[in-house]
Order: C-alpha cells, then sequence, then structure tokens
C-alpha cells in the first residue's frame, strides 16, 4: 500500500514553483545575499502590507519586515520547501512580530504617561527647566518600565490613574498597606535611579 502523499495548501500567485524555491533555498542557506535580494524583491512589499493591518505603524512595519528577512538570513534552515510556500513562512513570522509590536507598545505607553507625570513635578530654576525636565523623563520612563510587574502596577494606578492607596489596593485585591508599601518602594527605586544618574531634586 503505498504511502498517503503530503497535500500542500493552495498556491498563490506570488509564490514560487518548487524547483525555483528550492534552487534559491539552497543559495539563501549557502550565504548568497542575492537570494536575499530576490526574497525581499519578491515579497517585502506584501509582508509590508501584512504588519500595516497589525501595527497601523508604517514605521513599525518596516522593522518588522526587516526583522524577518534577517531572522530568515541566519536561520535559513528553519523554513523547509517541502512542508510549505516561502511567502506563508514569512507572513506567519510577519504577524507574530507585528503582534508582539503591538503588544510592547500597549505596555510602554502607560509608562510614559507616568514619567511625564512623575517628571513634571520639580520646580527647577527657569533657565534649566526644559533641558533637566526632557532628561528626567527620559531616565523615569526607563526606571518605570523596568520596574517589576507588582510595583509598576501601582505606580500606574497611583499615577495615571490617579488612584488612592485604598483605590489602588481594591482594583488590585491586595491590602491597603501592602498598595502603601509597593508605591514607596516603587518610587524610592525611581528616585534612587534618578540619584545615581546625576539628578537631583
Amino acid at each position: 500500500m503505498d504511502a498517503p502523499s503530503i497535500r500542500r495548501p493552495p498556491q498563490h500567485k506570488d509564490d514560487l514553483q518548487d524547483d525555483h524555491l528550492r534552487e534559491l533555498h539552497g543559495r539563501l542557506a549557502a550565504g548568497d545575499a542575492t537570494a536575499l535580494a530576490e526574497i525581499h524583491t519578491r515579497y517585502a512589499r506584501y509582508l509590508t502590507a501584512v504588519a500595516v493591518r497589525v501595527t497601523a505603524d508604517r514605521d513599525a512595519a518596516d522593522e518588522v519586515v526587516q526583522d524577518v528577512l534577517v531572522h530568515l538570513w541566519e536561520h535559513p534552515l528553519r523554513f523547509d520547501p517541502d512542508r510549505g510556500s516561502l511567502r506563508a513562512y514569512l507572513v506567519v513570522l510577519a504577524r507574530r512580530r507585528a503582534i508582539d509590536w503591538v503588544r510592547r507598545e500597549r505596555a510602554r505607553r502607560p509608562s510614559e504617561a507616568v514619567a511625564r507625570k512623575l517628571a513634571d513635578a520639580p520646580d527647577h530654576p527657569a533657565a534649566e527647566t526644559v533641558v533637566v525636565r526632557e532628561a528626567t523623563a527620559a531616565m523615569v520612563r526607563r526606571g518605570v518600565v523596568d520596574l517589576p510587574h507588582p510595583l509598576r502596577e501601582v505606580v500606574e494606578l497611583a499615577f495615571f490613574d490617579g488612584c488612592t492607596y485604598r483605590e489602588v489596593a481594591t482594583r488590585l485585591t491586595i491590602p491597603e498597606g501592602t498598595a502603601k508599601t509597593r508605591i514607596r518602594t516603587a518610587l524610592r527605586r525611581l528616585a534612587d535611579q534618578l540619584d545615581r544618574e546625576g539628578v537631583h531634586g
């Protein structure tokens, strides 16, 4: 009895024919940069459109496509031309990386808003206000993002959402004393970081 054949999905109009695909894949695995250039020419526009649909950001989409092609260049053997089309493989990678970008953005934006609020608090001499405040905002932004999640979330609730200690405790279902301790610990860490980087209130 013959072994059942593996059914491959229908070809897309941009898919390469099997022989061409194997030849191109072989060149890529051998480190032939012209093979990557050919893949870029054939698929970059389509991959960018896929990434833009996910990120709604053209610059981010361009980064995604670059990451995908670099990944293919560095790990060509992770694609198996006998198991599917190159276009489908690249689309899966592009979507995954675009989704990762969206998740990072969602995590970053609240922290940046908190950083702006914290950085606006000091009242520096007028001649230095703009320069010092911008530097402080950047440092605090990095500090907030780097906080452990339990500390970051209480700071974001207290400063971004304007919650009291009791409201923070209620929303996170933790004791009020724990909320106070976490907020104080987080602010102390941020203050220590600013002090290490030479920013003083």
